[in-house]
């Protein structure tokens, strides 16, 4: 059986820096708190349900500049924070990114947060 350090894999900025990590299904920021999940059809949710963009094979999560919003789906459990790695390769060449794109990790990260800060986040009353 593989370590949960194995599986973590980083995913990238346009400008090639590490953005988050997946731990399939959930994804991570780089300090190793949970910010969103993963579907199976690569479609990327926040940890509050709402739709991010989608996971590209470079890969970096894209968002479509006038995507239409999606149903808000339940997000899974929360998991366990993770330990982030020490090291992690370099980016492989991106891809310039197609028009009417945006790279969420790099121009709109705040779409991916942890469950206890966003502006989405129900004030608590």
């Amino acid at each position: 059986m593989q370590s949960q350090q194995s599986r973590i894999i980083p995913i990238y900025t346009s400008k090639g820096d590490v953005g988050a990590y997946l731990v399939f299904p959930y994804l991570y920021n780089p300090q190793g708190e949970w910010i969103g999940w993963i579907t199976r059809d690569r479609q990327v949710y926040s940890v509050l349900g709402y739709y991010v963009g989608y996971l590209t094979n470079d890969p970096r999560i894209l968002r479509h500049e006038s995507a239409d919003e999606k149903p808000r789906l339940t997000p899974p459990p929360a998991p366990e924070s993770i330990k982030p790695l020490a090291t992690v390769p370099l980016a492989p060449m991106m891809s310039d990114l197609p028009i009417g794109f945006t790279d969420v990790l790099l121009d709109d990260q705040d779409r991916l947060h942890t469950s206890d800060h966003g502006e989405l986040v129900e004030d608590m009353d």
